[in-house]
């Protein structure tokens, strides 16, 4: 497993991290067993970060992640929370210190530590960008001990660009895959200037990036690829990264050609994300041992040729960039 320096932190993580969404809710029924399987098998194969939030499960997930370093205190497991989707209406006043504060707290209890190694605005409004008391609120915390480190999670990349004004943000949490090449274009040039972590979320398009989908793909009612697809409950670009069903599996047939001898598509997926130096870590979802594994492996899979980083981008340009690039 290759490890990259998160932002300007002390923090070096693993290239490929967990993201624990799945293991919460929205992405169909889940074992709480077969997660600790998963979140095990993501360690063992070299993965000392977790992403996680709040919301996911209502705590779910973030108390199955306090499980875990519970269950392996040898491990140096590094976890990135979020707080802000707990709001009932995402508005700028919602972010008060007073709920900052408690939603802090909250997280603190849920992972059982005195301080949160990250925390991450949870997509927010563009407008609390021009918030510099929210930020402020955020200083406070770490100088009280509570945060470690904060960064933040947005939808666009000019809620990116517009957070990395702010000196002490650290990381920026952004959907980044093969079917999302804007914030490579607009985004990692100021985050490499100013030394500030990318986390690449969404890596694999909610499943259409591992090849596994087709036409006929039945998803349960309470997995957000059948209830978000014209983002009906959050922003549509959080499922299938916004692109229609079916214009991504005809992207990925086209993709299925330039996949390199000896990796799933899948793990083609993710290590092209980490040719992208601006990139910390990616951070896959994963609600079984096996997914866990393979997810891993792009860690230390070998470089992709320029050739095939090309076609990528070829595909990108026919299929993709007419339905998405405008966005975001």
């Amino acid at each position: 497993m290759e490890y990259r320096q998160l932002g300007r932190t002390d923090m070096r993580v693993s290239v490929i991290g967990f993201g624990a969404w799945a293991i919460g809710a929205d992405w169909g029924s889940v074992n709480d067993e077969d997660s600790m399987a998963a979140l095990h098998a993501a360690v063992d194969a070299g993965v000392n970060f977790i992403d996680t939030a709040d919301v996911y499960g209502d705590g779910r997930s973030e108390r199955l992640v306090a499980r875990l370093r519970r269950e392996r205190p040898r491990d140096t497991i590094r976890v990135a929370t979020k707080a802000g989707r707990r709001l009932p209406r995402q508005t700028c006043e919602g972010y008060s210190r007073e709920n900052l504060t408690a939603w802090v707290e909250r997280s603190l209890r849920n992972l059982e530590v005195e301080a949160l190694d990250l925390l991450q605005l949870h997509c927010p409004p563009t407008a609390l960008y021009e918030r510099p008391d929210v930020f402020g609120y955020l200083d406070d915390l770490v100088s009280a001990g509570k945060l470690r480190y904060y960064g933040v999670s947005v939808e666009s990349a000019d809620e990116a660009i517009a957070a990395m004004q702010y000196p002490r943000v650290q990381s920026v949490q952004i959907i980044f895959n093969m079917f999302r090449l804007k914030p490579a274009e607009r985004v990692f040039p100021d985050a490499h200037a100013r030394q500030v972590g990318i986390l690449a979320r969404v890596p694999l398009a909610s499943g259409l990036l591992t090849g596994k989908l087709k036409p006929d793909t039945a998803f349960a009612a309470d997995d957000h690829r059948a209830y978000n697809r014209e983002g009906q409950a959050f922003d549509k670009g959080e499922t299938l990264s916004g692109v229609p069903y079916d214009i991504g599996l005809a992207a990925v047939e086209r993709l299925r050609a330039v996949v390199p001898d000896g990796l799933t598509m899948a793990q083609f997926a993710l290590r092209w994300i980490l040719m992208f130096d601006a990139v910390t870590c990616a951070i896959p979802g994963a609600k079984t041992p096996a997914q866990a594994s393979d997810n891993a492996t792009a860690g230390s899979a070998p470089a992709i040729e320029p050739r095939l980083m090309d076609a990528v981008r070829e595909v990108y340009d026919q299929y993709i960039r007419p339905v998405v690039h405008a966005y975001w």
